[in-house]
């Protein structure tokens, strides 16, 4: 497992949604993890420190879970399947170990807010990088072909 932070939050101009950049906490590896606008303003006010005036989600959690006695371990990114990632909240609770599925960016707002590590498996990163190929020298040698021999007329409809 390695420990990562949430090293910003910023928005996708591709898709126009809010992304999570994680970075290794002794490293150079960073991850990017795609939330809604919801989770997303969860983890900035996290971070900023900001105490809305009646509690969000996150804060009814962790509320819920000091009213319980339980102590927020850690959480941990789990797996990817899919396109769809799956996170562990880690609650110790009278001696016992007790585990919570959740949606990743819901499991980092927790954590923020308790002031815990965060992981991710390292087999999620392996995953990652194994889907997403990099170009290859020709490909981009082609492209650049391509675009020397454009014409104005190439872009009339």
């Amino acid at each position: 497992m390695l420990e990562v932070k949430v090293a910003k939050v910023a928005i996708d101009l591709n898709s126009k949604m809010p992304v999570i950049i994680l970075k290794e906490e002794k490293g150079e590896k960073t991850f990017p993890l795609w939330t809604g606008v919801s989770e997303a303003q969860a983890i900035v006010f996290a971070l900023e420190n900001v105490t809305p005036v009646r509690p969000l989600t996150h804060d009814l959690a962790r509320s819920l879970v000091e009213k319980l006695h339980g102590k927020l371990d850690k959480v941990v990114i789990i797996d990817l399947i899919g396109n769809t990632l799956y996170a562990r909240i880690l609650i110790k609770r009278e001696g016992e170990n007790v585990e919570v599925d959740s949606r990743p960016s819901d499991a980092i707002a927790l954590a923020l807010r308790f002031k815990v590590p965060i992981f991710i498996q390292e087999r999620v990163l392996n995953k990652v990088a194994a889907a997403s190929k990099p170009i290859k020298d020709e490909e981009v040698e082609d492209f650049k072909k391509k675009l020397k021999d454009l014409k104005p007329e190439d872009f009339a409809r």
